[in-house]
């Protein structure tokens, strides 16, 4: 497994916490039970908001490039029909014709972005883009690798929904917001899932 493998640590732990040989190796989250004392005091703590924020935003970034040639492709579309708003009073005749636009754009990106963070952070890398580049990742609370069906759980419980109209800002605002005020650092959406976010110290 790749990442910050433990798995040295776990080797040398004393004999009464030890792991089968063959066994494959873990992440240590501080404190944790399930892990040999000599694993629990590596090198691996849990990430903050601003190092997640930082991830994210690179992240953010990065799913934009492909996504651009199809938002580029619906608004020439919209432009092209621009003459129909013309002389229209009506908001929902206006609606009508640029609604099924808009819907295809959020549409594309929800499922672009769902597939990009969870296949990656349910891959052998066990995080995305952003986070790899920071050192960040994406384990269940015995910090093992997660399975593409927790990865994307934990997406619709943040990421997914934070796009809801309306009230999804508000939940996704304090979502992160949690991250500083956990003791493991979670965001809401970790703690549905029951996955933690590591770092290299």
């Amino acid at each position: 497994m790749q990442g910050y493998a433990v798995g040295q640590a776990v080797a040398n732990a004393p004999a009464s916490g030890s792991v089968p040989s063959g066994a494959a190796p873990v992440y240590a989250a501080p404190g944790s039970p399930s892990l040999p004392a000599s694993a629990a005091q590596s090198n691996i703590g849990y990430a903050g908001f601003w190092l997640r924020l930082v991830a994210a935003i690179i992240d953010g970034i990065v799913i934009s490039i492909p996504l651009m040639p199809v938002f580029f492709l619906v608004f020439i579309d919209m432009f092209r029909h621009a003459q129909d708003f013309q002389g229209r009073q009506d908001p929902a005749g206006i609606l009508t014709i640029i609604g099924p636009k808009i819907g295809l754009i959020l549409f594309v990106t929800a499922i672009a972005s769902w597939l990009y963070w969870a296949l990656c952070e349910s891959s052998a890398w066990q995080a995305t883009l952003g986070k790899k580049a920071l050192g960040i990742i994406v384990t269940d609370l015995e910090g093992r690798r997660i399975s593409f069906g927790r990865a994307s759980g934990r997406f619709w419980a943040g990421r997914g929904a934070g796009s809801i109209p309306y009230l999804g800002g508000t939940y996704f605002l304090v979502d992160c917001i949690c991250v500083g005020f956990t003791e493991k650092k979670q965001a809401i959406h970790d703690m549905i899932a029951s996955c933690l976010v590591l770092r290299k110290l």
